[in-house]
């Protein structure tokens, strides 16, 4: 406080001490205000800057007119409700209260997992977290076959042009541009399909569903969102269409056993032929080698009579003769009793009888 405030509140209390004492016990009793204003010693002249600037710290503490801006978020600062095109970047930033608004909005990876009911718990937001969880996508096949959709989509908030996509889809963004996108796609891709071909054609509809949000999502003026990723999890059929495929692809099942039996049967026969025909000609090239060789040894023979026939020559059958002839002489003169009998037209004889042996000698006569 200033000194001449302390004087004047010291003042007055003795003026008031003073008048009690001159009162006794029977005048004027008025309280005695013992009231003293505390005194800020080193503080002289310059205590009113001190409490300027303990009033100027107390508004900014009840007006706050800044914002803490954190990594993975953008500012959106709006002066008399009209958004600034410029988003505010993390770290510190002053406004005016009163006149100007800053809206902080997260611009990490968000997802949305539209799943059954029992994937889902207990909330369909988690606050916070950045995933949002809804109701399986409902859709009708080709033949209006009621089937639902689990799909995946991570996206984020486009932070450079944050400020206009709030300025023109308002902060519930997220249910005016991914939602009815991805619903609106997944229905008009499943709905060119049967329900029996849905499981077999999981890729290409995940494709097609994936292009087609993509498509719409970007061709959004501003580019609000950066779609990251689209993730086809489940195709959920009708138990009757479930019990269906069942029984196709058992039949298939079948099929292809029993066509795997006839291809090994067939493999058998095949093989069981195969050796039959190896055995076979093993057999013929056998005898065919046999036959060969007596060919082979018939023709050496045949050609070595025929090279003997042609070495024979008068002079050797009559060199053949005398020996022949020579021989029977010498014989004779050792058996006198003994008969030749002479090869009609020839001359040299072929058969020997001993006469001497009774019964040759008989047979001889006999047949004479």
């Amino acid at each position: 406080m200033p000194a001449d405030l302390n004087d004047y509140f010291n003042k007055k209390r003795g003026d008031n001490g003073g008048d009690n004492n001159r009162g006794g016990g029977g005048g004027n009793n008025k309280p005695n205000f013992d009231f003293k204003m505390p005194e800020f010693k080193g503080f002289g002249k310059f205590s009113t800057v001190f409490y300027t600037a303990i009033v100027i710290i107390a508004i900014l503490f009840l007006a706050k007119p800044f914002v803490v801006i954190k990594s993975g978020e953008v500012g959106i600062k709006a002066s008399v409700g009209k958004y600034d095109i410029n988003p505010l970047q993390p770290g510190v930033h002053f406004f005016i209260p009163g006149i100007q608004e800053v809206f902080i909005v997260d611009t990490r990876v968000r997802i949305i997992n539209y799943t059954s009911g029992e994937d889902r718990g207990e909330s369909t937001n988690a606050i916070g977290s950045g995933i949002i969880r809804k109701n399986s996508i409902s859709v009708l096949d080709a033949r209006n076959l009621p089937v639902s959709i689990d799909i995946t989509v991570q996206y984020r908030l486009n932070q450079n042009t944050a400020p206009n996509t709030i300025a023109n889809w308002g902060f519930s963004w997220e249910n005016k541009i991914i939602d009815p996108v991805v619903r609106d796609v997944v229905r008009s891709v499943t709905g060119k399909y049967t329900a029996e071909d849905l499981p077999t054609r999981r890729n290409e509809i995940a494709e097609l569903i994936d292009s087609g949000i993509r498509t719409n999502i970007e061709s959004l003026p501003s580019t609000p969102v950066d779609l990251l990723a689209v993730q086809l999890r489940e195709i959920i059929l009708p138990d009757k269409i479930k019990e269906q495929i069942e029984r196709v692809q058992i039949a298939k099942q079948e099929a292809e056993r029993t066509k795997y039996e006839v291809e090994r049967a067939n493999q058998e026969a095949l093989k069981k032929a195969a050796l039959a025909e190896g055995t076979a000609k093993a057999v013929i090239i056998e005898a065919q080698g046999r036959a060969d060789a007596v060919k082979v040894e018939a023709d050496a023979a045949a050609y070595a009579n025929k090279e003997i026939a042609k070495s024979l020559d008068n002079n050797i059958l009559s060199l053949k003769q005398i020996e022949t002839q020579a021989k029977f002489n010498d014989a004779l003169r050792e058996n006198k009793d003994a008969k030749i009998f002479l090869t009609p037209g020839g001359a040299v004889p072929n058969i020997w009888v001993d006469t001497k042996d009774k019964p040759k000698q008989s047979a001889i006569n006999g047949t004479n």
